[in-house]
């Protein structure tokens, strides 16, 4: 029994510090990231001013005035020179020392703190720089009280060295970057002193111990001022390959993975910190979540074997479940292929009724195209007389004509003559095509050449009726999926209507109008009748209903146009107008990407 409690000591045990180390080391990466471009933000921004000092000591303003420290002219144009360069260049503080330390010259002349009689012979940077060495130094400014990095010069005039340029970089900008991110950055002097920090509270807290050779080295260089040192509550640990540093604080203590890197041109460490609690959490998770894998692997097993006990048994009891399932298959198939046979005859006689009731729909189809034209027989038999009476005329007097020898204008009769039989020629060729049965294939239509060949047929309902027909069908006329005399047919029908509504009322107008809309064409004709009554807008597509009276129409013109127009795939609907008068709306499927062609 005491085997597993073992078993798991030591999976825990070894397991959480294999997974620790491995999120440390993931962890490390990104946090080398963040150093890296710490270091690089911070190098950057200090190699932007590094050669600057030097050519600000080879003015000519800074040579004369090393040269005459009391002549007060020489003064005002150096201090005045120094506050527009420092302006320019968004230094800090840029000032001029003489070989004693005094300080002859500031961009901060006239301010509350200015340097001019300030004497820095005690700073590192003085001393190098006196002896003609380009010096750096970082450190707290005992007059100002601000932080900066600090580049010198020697200012030279020929083989001598007369003062000190002193240029003053600001690393507020630096340090605001590095708070309330992910990570902790803190830049540290060769004493363990930190200097820079996205953390204001460990500014001048020490993480090496504040030994009195540390201390001294730091008081000789008033590198920090009067600003009080302070030892942080640190201690340090490996956990291979990683360095930790433990924190301890009101709240307790705060573990932290740490990456450092020298800056030796500086002379400081930047330093990043990420805690480890969360990387802590991760670990214990993962080893939570590989126990879990491993115990519901060990279930799936106890419950693989106690399901293959189980299934010897239920195969037994399938075996006898599928010889009696067989038997019900064999006597339900018999049944089945008795209902196959029934349902094959009812098949059978519904496409014979299918197919009576297309020949049925044919039929009403040519007999609504029939009795249409016989109600244009009269009109047609004017259309054709008036043509015929002319032609006689015209005849007659091309004869007297050639008698006496005007062959020319006989000519002209004849012309009209020839332009008389072209009209009926043309008449006869539109009902020729509307009267003869259509076949099935469906094509390109154009509306305007569909609209053209309908007019020609009914030009003569509309003059009876005196309607005036307007039409629209934009500058570039639709081209819809349809069969083109079947449509024709649909178009005589609803623009009879159309001038049956308004024949005998003072506005007879009929508007005609095409437009596209989402990949379909609507076309509307609008008449300026009484409208469609409300009590037979539901039966005016049904076959054989009319209004009219008896002898004016067999009631079969909208219900043959409703079919046709399903038929094509689109859809034929009648609203009344807001301001008046009927509305027959045909929608049809666009053809706009087929060439126009004739169908049927």
């Amino acid at each position: 029994m005491l085997v597993v409690p073992l078993i798991m000591f030591a999976f825990f045990t070894y397991g959480s510090a294999i997974a620790t180390r491995a999120y440390m080391g993931e962890a490390s990466a990104q946090a080398g990231t963040a150093l890296r471009l710490a270091v690089s933000a911070l190098s950057g921004h200090l190699n932007r001013y590094e050669a600057l000092p030097a050519l600000i000591a080879d003015h000519d303003d800074i040579k004369e005035l090393v040269s005459a420290p009391e002549n007060a002219a020489l003064r005002d144009a150096a201090n005045l020179y120094l506050k527009q360069i420092n302006g320019l260049l968004k230094s800090s503080d840029i000032y001029v020392v003489k070989p004693d330390g005094e300080t002859i010259a500031a961009s901060n002349y006239d301010g509350p703190g200015s340097f001019v009689g300030q004497n820095f012979s005690y700073r590192p940077y003085f001393q190098d720089a006196i002896e003609g060495r380009q010096a750096r130094f970082y450190a707290l400014g005992t007059t100002s009280l601000k932080r900066g990095y600090y580049f010198a010069a020697p200012i030279r005039t020929g083989a001598d060295i007369r003062g000190v340029i002193v240029f003053k970089v600001d690393i507020d900008m630096i340090e605001s970057s590095w708070g309330g991110g992910e990570y902790k950055i803190f830049v540290s002097d060769p004493e363990g002193i930190i200097f820079m920090s996205g953390s204001p509270e460990w500014l001048y807290g020490a993480i090496l111990p504040l030994t009195a050779d540390r201390i001294a080295r730091t008081e000789a260089s008033r590198r920090y001022a009067n600003a009080r040192l302070t030892a942080l509550p640190v201690t340090r640990q490996r956990f291979e390959p990683h360095e930790l540093m433990t924190l301890a604080g009101e709240r307790g203590s705060s573990e932290y993975l740490v990456l450092s890197h020298y800056m030796p041109a500086e002379d400081w460490t930047v330093n990043v910190l990420m805690e480890t609690s969360s990387i802590r959490a991760q670990a214990r998770t993962a080893l939570a979540a590989v126990f879990l894998i491993l115990c519901i692997a060990g279930l799936a097993v106890a419950v693989l074997r106690q399901r293959r006990a189980r299934l010897a048994e239920r195969m037994q009891l399938q075996t006898e479940a599928r010889n009696e399932l067989e038997q019900r298959v064999e006597e339900r198939t018999a049944d089945l292929a008795r209902v196959n046979s029934r349902i094959e005859e009812e098949i059978s006689e519904r496409r014979l009724t299918e197919q009576q009731l297309r020949q049925t729909q044919a039929d009403l189809i040519q007999a609504g195209k029939l009795a249409g034209l016989g109600q244009m027989s009269a009109a047609l038999s004017h259309e054709f007389n008036q043509p015929l009476a002319a032609a006689k005329t015209y005849t007659d007097s091309a004869s007297v004509l050639i008698d006496r020898g005007r062959t020319e204008e006989a000519r002209d009769n004849i012309r009209r003559i020839g332009g008389l039989i072209d009209r009926m020629a043309a008449i006869s060729r539109h009902l020729r095509n509307f009267a003869r049965k259509p076949n099935e294939k469906l094509g390109s239509v154009s509306l305007d050449e569909a609209m053209h060949d309908t007019l020609e047929i009914i030009a003569w309902r509309l003059k009876a009726a005196d309607a005036e027909l307007r039409l629209d069908l934009g500058t570039r006329p639709p081209v819809v999926r349809a069969g083109s005399v079947r449509l024709q047919q649909v178009l005589v029908n609803v623009i009879s209507n159309a001038a049956d509504a308004v024949e005998g009322l003072d506005d007879r107008r009929i508007e005609v109008s095409a437009f596209e809309e989402t990949g379909k064409v609507v076309l509307t004709v609008r008449d300026h009748g009484p409208g469609v009554p409300a009590a037979i807008a539901e039966r005016i597509f049904d076959p054989f209903f009319t209004t009219k009276g008896v002898g004016k129409g067999l009631g079969l013109g909208l219900s043959i146009s409703y079919n046709i127009i399903k038929d094509f795939g689109g859809s034929l609907s009648a609203a009344n107008h807001p301001e008046g008068g009927a509305v027959f709306r045909i929608e049809l499927q666009s053809a706009a990407g087929l060439m126009p062609e004739a169908a049927e």
